[in-house]
């Protein structure tokens, strides 16, 4: 290999790593935006095209894993697009949903980041998270499992143009799915 050879290596090792150090440093941001109640900043992570989407998990045999999960347009506990995401955002606020009043004390955890495909403008982000939410005196929920976004470089950072939240559980024993992940 040859010095410049070495020193384009180099050079691409160096862009990787400060990417992926970029990433998790937005979706740190976006995990503390949603513990602290900040969410107008927090949609405004989202692209104005952006979907929003948790589907159904049914267990199901090894062959038909295809089905494991709802697809778009079938029932799903989230299915939003951006307007979707503001509504929500702007019910929190006014204090009149009864299922945050008072708020839930919230810990997103997000770990296993992985920048899957950099398409330029656009990467694709696979991450686990564990989600603890902890309201009133006893209720006490925990939700795990991995998200596939898609992440749009914007003004020197990300916008998140499609999440999809594949929860590992089937049963959901939470009294409501307030939460966003």
């Amino acid at each position: 290999m040859t010095v410049d050879e070495a020193e384009s290596s180099n050079a691409v090792a160096l862009a990787a790593v400060l990417l992926q150090h970029k990433v998790e440093q937005f979706y740190y941001t976006e995990a503390a935006l949603l513990d602290n109640y900040e969410l107008e900043k927090w949609v405004a992570l989202f692209s104005d095209d952006t979907h929003y989407f948790m589907p159904i998990r049914r267990t199901r045999l090894r062959r038909e894993l295809d089905l494991e999960f709802t697809k778009p347009g079938q029932a799903a506990y989230f299915d939003d697009d951006k307007t979707t995401l503001m509504i929500r955002q702007q019910k929190f606020a006014t204090g009149t949903a009864w299922a945050e009043d008072p708020p839930s004390r919230t810990r997103h955890l997000i770990t296993n980041i992985r920048i899957t495909q950099d398409r330029g403008e656009e990467l694709d982000v696979e991450s686990y998270f564990h989600v603890y939410r902890t309201r009133l005196r006893s209720d006490v929920d925990s939700w795990v499992g991995r998200r596939l976004d898609t992440l749009r470089r914007h003004n020197g950072s990300f916008l998140i143009a499609r999440r999809h939240i594949l929860l590992d559980q089937t049963v959901l024993l939470s009294r409501n799915l307030s939460t966003l992940f």
